[in-house]
């Protein structure tokens, strides 16, 4: 037998498995609404666990691109974790240095992870959670440019453009054309931003909806009350077909009850993600309508086990 018949498949570094996630059906979730299907786009899947993992990597290889990230530069954002991870992870294999202002109430896992991926933590006041971050990585910059790649996923148009070119298009053909409702939560409002203009620009009809914690003090990591936070430049109200509000209590529901009916163990913006979607569905079973709803399961629960929601019932 020659050589080549026992030749490996082609190696793939980590970074070549961002992206193209499943789709989940959410039946337990939405049996209760015959006519409307409800499915979650499992981000978990990437290898950083997250659905940051495609704006981290679109930032740092526009960053590449431009020439404002080279090898003597240190990658230098805020985060509430996940991003921050994604870019630890990446930078890992990329061979740059990380680091990340992040509120000093972060999970446990999280501060670990990074840590075990060699980013340098700046932890801040956990009272003015990701806006807090925000501020101090700007003062950080400011003080010493030359030093820095700052990517800014707030303000970085290729943080909403990673998910114009991916997520749109997965989901569009996982769905078969068929996705009627779009719903995410907001943060850096990226996923959402991106995935929406996809979807509005292909899918005649599709309504796209934004959610939101209903109020500023909240406990869904990672998400803005964007009446009292810190807008993300990228951000655009208009886009918006409509708005939900979530309460965190609901969120902290919803992952247990995904995790005990569906299996499916995911974090806190996942549930209140999931949850905006069945307020929708609620919504479209009482008006008489069918749909075909999705949204994204942004995270998986192993950087949360350490919260307190999980005792509760």
């Amino acid at each position: 037998m020659s050589t080549a018949a026992h030749a490996l498949p082609m190696a793939h570094d980590v970074i070549s498995q961002i992206g193209n996630t499943p789709l989940l059906r959410l039946a337990k979730v939405d049996s209760a609404f015959p006519g409307v299907e409800i499915y979650g786009k499992a981000e978990y899947f990437n290898p950083g666990g997250s659905v940051k993992d495609r704006a981290a990597l679109n930032m740092i290889r526009e960053g590449e691109r431009s020439g404002k990230l080279t090898r003597d530069k240190i990658l230098i954002d805020s985060t509430s974790g996940n991003t921050g991870i994604a870019y630890a992870m990446i930078g890992a294999v990329r061979g740059y240095k990380v680091k990340l202002c992040l509120p000093q109430n972060a999970s446990p896992e999280r501060k670990r992870i990074l840590k075990a991926y060699g980013a340098e933590l700046i932890l801040t006041d956990p009272g003015e959670g990701s806006d807090g971050a925000i501020r101090r990585v700007r003062e950080l910059y400011a003080m010493n440019p030359g030093s820095f790649f700052y990517p800014d996923q707030y303000g970085n148009d290729a943080n909403w453009q990673a998910h114009f070119n991916s997520t749109g298009p997965e989901i569009i053909a996982q769905t078969e054309g068929r996705v009627t409702h779009f719903v995410a939560l907001l943060g850096t409002s990226g996923t959402f931003m991106g995935t929406s203009r996809r979807l509005k620009q292909d899918v005649p009809g599709v309504q796209c909806i934004s959610a939101q914690p209903s109020t500023g003090f909240h406990g869904i990591e990672g998400t803005k009350h964007m009446a009292t936070a810190i807008v993300p430049r990228i951000y655009d109200p208009a886009l918006a077909d409509r708005e939900i509000e979530i309460e965190t209590e609901h969120a902290y529901r919803m992952v247990r009850h995904l995790a005990k009916t569906e299996g499916i163990l995911v974090g806190i913006s996942a549930g209140g993600n999931v949850q905006a979607a069945v307020q929708l569905a609620r919504q479209l079973h009482a008006e008489g309508k069918s749909g075909v709803i999705v949204t994204v399961l942004c995270d998986g629960a192993d950087k949360y086990l350490s919260e307190h929601f999980w005792d509760e019932e």
